[in-house]
């Protein structure tokens, strides 16, 4: 199997740790991440000064000499499976693809095929520089297997290592377009009683808490305040259904990425997602507040009616600002077609 390796000089005043050394100073063109270097480390192929150092934490000292070999990516475990793809973009770096509700992303024990990365290796039919050591696609973020939309993947260790900067810095927009329960609306002073939710200047419900998994549904996760992940969700009003209104089209945007965020974040408010299994998002409906068809189609909506909208970056390689948008699909379409008559 072929290698590179990358050589470069300690540069002034190092970290105390060897890895976040490494990761400071190794060339940007190499695009290795801090989590790829530990394991490169792991394995024997990073010399200080030509010694083999396998201990992440060791201290380095300035102007020493690094050389880490990296081995050609090997193939990945994963089988390609020849599944369709609504490909939005595509280019030698990247690729951005509408997934479909049903799809999970990654390959899981409970979900072994029938994934988009399957979907992808297929597509790729080989033509991968590989992610992490590995000929895989670089997932950057995640959508649940039951919402829709818009995700971007790397299809190299540099474009992997610039858009994961991005979405950790939360500078990737990120909109989504959802169907609650209940209006969120500034007017509701219910709302401003609830830990957590504030409103800025339009009326835009601000969900500011902090998430992790649930302590008894390991499946799910919860809303916590003084521990737990820094979460941040703003949703904007746009549409209202039913007389008096009961169901919302709501433009849901993400300062973080944290699972289910949206989900677990409109349900703490009180206006869970229409179709939501999980967090609440099969209550009753009014009878009369809308038409037969209208009600119809909300009770037999057998998702969580979430779809991911728009997504927004920049290009890992080229530097240029990219944008999509995807419509919504057509369970979502026709739902909101019910809801207006």
């Amino acid at each position: 199997m072929s290698a590179s390796i990358i050589t470069f000089a300690v540069q002034e005043e190092p970290p105390q740790r060897l890895d976040k050394a490494l990761s400071r100073d190794v060339p940007e063109s190499a695009a290795l991440s801090r989590t790829r270097i530990a394991k490169l480390l792991e394995a024997g192929s990073v010399t200080i000064d030509g010694i083999v150092q396998r201990d992440p934490k060791a201290k380095v000292q300035e102007g020493a000499e690094v050389a880490i070999t990296v081995e050609e990516a090997t193939e990945s475990h994963i089988e390609p499976e020849d599944i369709p793809l609504d490909v939005v973009y595509e280019d030698d770096d990247l690729i951005v693809v509408n997934k479909p509700a049903g799809m999970v992303v990654h390959p899981a024990p409970g979900t072994p095929s029938g994934t988009l990365v399957n979907a992808l290796l297929h597509h790729f039919g080989g033509k991968l520089s590989g992610v992490g050591g590995s000929k895989r696609p670089g997932i950057v973020h995640r959508i649940d297997k039951d919402t829709s939309g818009l995700l971007v993947v790397a299809k190299s260790d540099a474009a992997h290592h610039g858009l994961a900067a991005q979405f950790a810095a939360h500078t990737a927009e990120r909109a989504y377009l959802a169907v609650t329960h209940g209006v969120p609306e500034a007017s509701d002073p219910r709302l401003r009683g609830i830990r957590g939710a504030s409103f800025e200047t339009g009326g835009i419900l601000k969900m500011t808490t902090q998430l992790a998994r649930h302590k008894f549904d390991r499946q799910k996760q919860a809303v916590l305040f003084g521990k737990g992940r820094h979460a941040v969700t703003r949703a904007k009003l746009v549409e209202r259904f039913g007389n008096p209104a009961c169901l919302a089209l709501v433009e849901c945007r993400l300062e973080t990425g944290r699972t289910h965020q949206i989900r677990v974040h409109m349900a703490h408010a009180g206006h869970g997602l229409l179709g939501d299994p999980t967090y609440g998002g099969r209550r009753k409906l009014p009878a009369k507040a809308l038409s037969q068809a209208g009600l119809d189609a909300a009770r037999g909506f057998d998702r969580q009616a979430l779809h991911a909208a728009l997504l927004g970056f920049e290009h890992p390689i080229s530097g240029e600002m990219m944008r999509f948008e995807a419509e919504l699909p057509e369970d979502m379409a026709q739902l909101l077609q019910y809801l207006r008559e």
